[in-house]
């Protein structure tokens, strides 16, 4: 776990659109982070816009999927292909990958 994740409660919001290949893909890369990163400290929701229109509206979500990060503020939005882990990683101001276990990423 990274430092910025110790303590702190994480809110987030998936936007997905059904069981589409990408929605399936977002999904997983999601979580795997969260439980990876936020064990214990994350509140995730997973909404459909199919199913959740009004939710769609108050949040004025353009796309899907959408990943949204209330907690820890400032809120930011993270849309498009949310299957490279490491570009999600950084819109979630987690870091690079490998920054929580102290070693290098190959790319540093």
């Amino acid at each position: 776990m990274t430092d910025t994740a110790d303590g702190e409660r994480w809110a987030l919001t998936l936007y997905v659109n059904g069981a589409s290949a990408r929605s399936i893909e977002a999904i997983e890369t999601v979580r795997r982070i969260c439980d990876e990163e936020l064990s214990g400290h994350v509140d995730l929701e997973i909404i459909d816009v199919q199913q959740q229109p009004a939710l769609v509206l108050r949040d004025q979500i353009i796309a899907a999927p959408t990943l949204i990060r209330r907690l820890p503020g400032p809120l930011r939005r993270i849309v498009g292909d949310l299957s490279d882990s490491a570009r999600l990683r950084l819109g979630l101001d987690l870091g690079p990958v490998g920054a929580s276990d102290g070693h290098p990423h190959p790319d540093d």
